[in-house]
């Protein structure tokens, strides 16, 4: 693919592939560790990742935003809660993948694109196309449906799609880059997860060096499996359009999916079936009014 697009260009489209697919496969990663709780798997992930951010950001030279930060403690106040949003986020994630819904898991992260339109609109004021409405329209069909045929809500992706939304609309008022800023979300909540962690220690429930060797290997290896996708992500921002990444986006949603159905064996019957289908005609519906408004710019340049 790199030799049929400009060099940059190309790097950034194998970078976006590399991260979505990482993040679409990671439940192949979590769910050998399912007899760990998952408060503590989540714990692990931000310790280790904290430190290999530590590395990151050292062998870059990158730190000189960190003594700003310092000096400016209010600055860090939406950090704080981006942090614990995108903690929240993993939490879910990591419970949902080992008890069994990684289908719901794909549903949220559909529906994630829809839900940030929303809270732009509800949040931000801005002002929704008839496309944009329609799409949210059918996404909620899709909700409802899957809501009266179970008879439950779809709590799970809901959960996922609604924290990851409120992730991203604090991370609009925050002033660092994405690799700076995910690093100092990972700094915010790493005293935390390893005063948990050394507790259960302590109180001899902790599964880190009392597991097996592969489990142990898995918890040390949160970070990199955390940090690495989050890389090529920053490197494929760089460089390509947001449009571009929007659409290979996707990838991660359809692989979980894929991996659910074929791999975890979920059940995926025509009640599901129904209530994707009109979540899948909202994002077709929001992609091609995205596709139109970015036509419209291009022509009016």
């Amino acid at each position: 693919m790199s030799t049929l697009l400009p060099g940059r260009q190309g790097r950034g489209v194998l970078s976006a592939f590399a991260a979505y697919f990482c993040w679409g496969i990671l439940a192949l990663y979590w769910r050998p560790l399912a007899h760990v709780p998952p408060l503590q798997i989540m714990c692990h992930r931000i310790v280790w990742s904290a430190l290999f951010m530590v590395g990151v950001l050292t062998i870059r030279q990158r730190w000189s935003w960190a003594f700003v930060m310092v000096r400016r403690p209010e600055k860090m106040r939406v950090y704080a809660l981006s942090s614990a949003a995108l903690s929240f986020n993993w939490l879910l994630y990591i419970w949902a993948v080992n008890a069994g819904h990684v289908i719901e898991c794909s549903l949220g992260s559909f529906m994630t694109p829809l839900v940030n339109v929303m809270f732009g609109c509800l949040v931000l004021g801005e002002r929704l196309e008839p496309r944009q409405k329609l799409a949210i329209l059918l996404a909620l069909l899709g909700v409802l449906w899957l809501t009266f045929q179970s008879g439950t809500l779809p709590w799970v992706a809901l959960g996922l799609a609604i924290s990851f939304g409120i992730y991203g609309l604090l991370r609009k008022k925050a002033q660092l880059p994405s690799l700076e800023g995910v690093a100092l979300e990972s700094f915010l909540m790493a005293p935390l997860a390893l005063a948990f962690l050394v507790w259960c220690a302590i109180k001899g429930v902790g599964s880190f060096g009392h597991a097996g060797l592969l489990e142990n290997a898995l918890l040390f290896g949160s970070g990199v499996v955390t940090v690495v996708p989050l890389l090529l992500f920053v490197k494929a921002a760089r460089c390509l359009k947001l449009s571009t990444i929007g659409v290979i986006q996707y990838i991660s949603p359809t692989l979980q999916l894929v991996l659910g159905v074929w791999f975890f064996h979920e059940s995926f019957g025509r009640v599901r079936v129904v209530g994707f289908a009109l979540i899948w005609a909202g994002l077709i519906v929001y992609a091609l009014g995205s596709v139109k408004i970015l036509l419209r710019r291009r022509l009016a340049v």
